[in-house]
């Protein structure tokens, strides 16, 4: 299983920890996190992304997720790239809930999967837009797919427990 690291502006990096904690009913394992501040010393950082890699990382590698490229914490996160490291800028929470969910895929695939979930994250939405099967479930009485219900219904119990 991929260890994953997300190195942000702060304090974006602790706010996606805690979105996927909120999505998963508890924060999965092997997630750190490092919140880059505007008076911090990049050297230190540096090192102590170094550090967190090396406790995250496991048979899979890892995938370091940042925000802005160009700014400190890519450049942090980009001299944390190796063969076992992936390190891919422009985070979003999509991006974050697809390397969970298939962090046991072999690091390539784990890359291709983020990158197309983050992608796939950015729509632009108006009435006519399909929901997800989620919010429908809470939706009026007979609006929702059958279909989809069940499936809603589990995913929102688990998402709230």
């Amino acid at each position: 299983m991929a260890g994953i690291l997300i190195i942000a502006h702060a304090p974006f990096a602790s706010a996606l920890r805690e979105c996927v904690a909120h999505i998963y009913g508890g924060l999965p394992a092997r997630i750190g996190v490092i919140d880059v501040k505007p008076d911090c010393d990049p050297v230190e950082v540096r090192a102590f992304a170094r550090s967190e890699i090396d406790r995250l990382r496991e048979g899979n590698g890892a995938i370091v997720l940042t925000d802005v490229f160009g700014a400190t914490p890519a450049n942090i996160a980009q001299s944390l790239a190796a063969e076992d490291v992936r390190v891919l800028a422009g985070v979003n929470l999509p991006m974050l809930v697809r390397a969970v969910c298939y962090r046991t895929t072999p690091l390539a695939t784990l890359t291709e999967k983020i990158l197309q979930g983050g992608s796939k994250g950015i729509q632009e939405l108006d009435s006519t837009t399909p929901q997800n099967p989620c919010a429908l479930a809470t939706a009026a009485p007979g609006t929702a797919d059958p279909a989809s219900s069940a499936s809603a219904d589990r995913v929102t119990a688990k998402a709230t427990t």
